[in-house]
């Protein structure tokens, strides 16, 4: 007789199986859905915010539309942040996340990542006139950053004893406070820093001490080869045809590097 219990683990197998298959049939899925689910930022300029018309906008937003476009299909867009953005990947809420993802050993146990679509990088950010050159000089200082973005783990792996790290939950919070003087320094991306120039120039961010260099990627589940390669094709006919360098001086008011 079968117990109980072998009957729940056959149910378990069987269950993952299917998963697997779900996960394999990912671009067969959008394509017979007729609508791309992506999860975007809402409150992350010029990557993704929200515009003067309600509407989302940015490098992020327009990436995600290139997508759906080549695929033939609608675009679902779902905000997220930097802390929900892949497990709605990996409960299968969104198909995609173009979310200003950056790629860590970490990050690739659990998703697969497309080819880079946007250049990005990393540093501590303060005041033109802060005497900040190197780690050392962070002593005694306070640094605002987004809690479980790429720059809280970067930064968290040089900081040294005697500084303080106040994490929000979202980047508008982390922003708010280096504005509002609460912290002396913000740990961010290059290209925050010049969205937050135009819009505060009293308090101008000036570089500081540089992080990690890390480009933006397309975050996709496990298990779909098809799904993946197709986002590479599109992000590689993207760079031929000009339409992410259109992106990239849209939003990043920079070229496209040319060994992105």
């Amino acid at each position: 007789m079968i117990s109980r219990c072998s009957l729940l683990f056959t149910a378990l197998v069987a269950s993952l199986m299917l998963g697997q298959v779900a996960h394999a049939d990912g671009l067969s899925d959008i394509t017979e859905r007729g609508t791309l689910r992506v999860a975007v930022p809402q409150d992350f300029p010029p990557f993704g915010s929200v515009g003067p018309d309600m509407q989302p906008r940015g490098l992020d937003i327009d990436t995600a539309k290139l997508i759906a476009d080549q695929l033939k299909v609608k675009l679902q867009l779902t905000p997220v942040n930097s802390t929900n953005r892949i497990p709605y990947l990996t409960t299968g809420k969104v198909d995609l996340v173009i979310s200003s993802l950056g790629k860590n050993a970490e990050r690739e146990q659990v998703i697969d990542f497309s080819s880079a679509y946007a250049p990005f990088y990393l540093a501590v950010f303060g005041p033109p006139e802060a005497p900040v050159a190197n780690l050392d000089d962070l002593k005694g200082k306070t640094i605002s950053v987004t809690r479980g973005a790429i720059e809280d783990i970067e930064l968290s792996k040089v900081a040294p004893e005697g500084l303080t790290i106040k994490r929000f939950e979202d980047n508008n919070s982390t922003i708010a406070a280096y504005l509002a003087g609460q912290t002396d320094l913000i740990a961010s991306g290059n290209v925050v820093m010049v969205a937050i120039s135009e819009k505060n120039p009293k308090r101008i961010p000036a570089l500081k001490i540089k992080l990690k260099d890390s480009p933006v990627y397309v975050g996709i589940n496990k298990q779909q080869p098809e799904l993946l390669t197709k986002v590479n094709e599109i992000i590689a006919a993207g760079k031929k045809d000009g339409s992410l360098e259109k992106n990239a001086q849209t939003w990043l008011k920079q070229p496209l590097p040319a060994d992105l």
